[in-house]
């Protein structure tokens, strides 16, 4: 089976999020762990972009000796000196070079021409291949420009010595037909040499980030460029971890693997949660806190029988400590015993049966039934337990 590299730009394109912005000690904490989860490439920030971005580059390429340290740079060759001393003492250096290709952006933001554009691909890939041994060329808003030119973009970059290919979708534009057909068509015009890969990186704003990602996968690519908790620039970039647990359960569909460690996926995302203070959604796949909880009684009685009937991978994978079995008003009977057995009571039927009776009435006037409130109703918990404030059965009309 063939591996996707896991490109993570938490560090970079993650980090210009708004309220997103971490200091040097933050990035290398957080690339530690990212290297403890086996990501492939780290890219660690923009050197350019100001001294700290340099300095924290810098830091994670001295102290990170398995995965590669990336540092972006544009298709300038000031860019190109920073990255490369930011990246002095990476075991593994890769600078990554990119310029627009889209005419909306040659004509708007850089005001140059094709022509232009594709000599300063030409040079700036060359000037940084003498360098640095590893080069990554990133076409800019490839998903909105002109396919023609695209082809003649890359076939540039590949004769000037970069190895990777990044194709990405800068503004979340593209359907995942679209982008998947977009390497399929680039793959077979653009004469590829050994040893060079295609990348994804792709953006949310529509909310396919991830389904686009793992079309480009199908149609070839062998890097995906994500970050943790898919965060990013406006709506973010593709999530590492959905991206990483798709290709994980679904081998027969994309026929690859990664080298991720996944059950250390759960604590790098609670370890960015902690480095900026921003939580993940409950409902976020994967790491979110409702990820593997369930309160529908059906459910419920299914995952006390077997976990795979409504879970597509255990928590344990990836690195949640278990499934969760939240006691509320959709709950049944099997979740409240079992949760009864958990704690260590053990009742009859007829106990059990009007225990039941009582937490669902509770149920309706509380959001979430605490063991507490379980312990209690069940005529288990110490006589204090009742006190003034907490949810009694007889404040509730049954």
């Amino acid at each position: 089976m063939e591996m996707v590299r896991i490109f993570d730009t938490t560090l970079r394109d993650g980090e210009q999020a708004p309220g997103f912005s971490m200091n040097t000690a933050e990035k290398l904490r957080l690339a530690r762990q990212l290297e403890s989860l086996g990501v492939d490439i780290i890219e660690a920030g923009f050197p350019i972009a100001s001294q700290g971005d340099f300095e924290a580059v810098s830091g994670v390429a001295r102290e990170v000796r398995q995965s590669t340290v990336a540092g972006l740079a544009r298709a300038r060759r000031e860019d190109i000196d920073a990255a490369l001393g930011a990246l002095e003492h990476a075991a593994r250096p890769r600078v990554h070079v990119f310029l627009a290709t889209s005419d909306l952006h040659l004509k708007h933001k850089l005001r140059i021409s094709r022509a232009e554009a594709l000599q300063s691909i030409g040079e700036m890939v060359a000037y940084t291949k003498t360098r640095c041994p590893e080069v990554e060329f990133s076409a800019e808003d490839a998903s909105r420009s002109d396919i023609d030119f695209l082809v003649q973009a890359f076939t540039i970059a590949v004769e000037a010595g970069a190895t990777i290919l990044n194709v990405p979708d800068t503004v979340g534009y593209a359907t995942p037909e679209e982008y998947g057909g977009l390497f399929r068509t680039l793959r077979a015009r653009v004469k590829e040499r050994p040893g060079v890969v295609w990348s994804a990186h792709c953006h949310n704003d529509l909310g396919v980030a991830v389904a686009n990602s793992l079309a480009a996968v199908q149609a070839g690519a062998r890097q995906v460029e994500c970050t943790i908790n898919g965060i990013g620039e406006r709506a973010g970039n593709a999530a590492l971890e959905e991206i990483a647990v798709a290709l994980a359960v679904r081998p027969d569909r994309y026929q690859t693997g990664t080298r991720l460690r996944l059950n250390e996926l759960y604590a790098t995302s609670k370890l960015l949660s902690e480095i900026t203070g921003v939580s993940v959604p409950p409902n976020k796949a994967v790491v979110g806190a409702n990820a593997f909880a369930h309160e529908a009684g059906i459910h419920q009685d299914g995952i006390l029988k077997n976990p795979l009937t409504y879970q597509v991978i255990s928590p344990e994978a990836v690195g949640v400590p278990a499934h969760k079995l939240v006691l509320g008003k959709h709950s049944g009977r099997n979740a409240l015993r079992s949760r009864l057995a958990e704690l260590g009571v053990v009742i009859s039927e007829d106990e059990l049966r009007e225990c039941y009776r009582q937490v669902m009435a509770l149920a309706d006037v509380k959001k979430e039934i605490t063991d507490e409130d379980i312990m209690r109703l069940s005529g288990s918990a110490p006589a204090e337990a009742s006190t003034e404030g907490r949810a009694k059965v007889s404040d509730v009309a049954v």
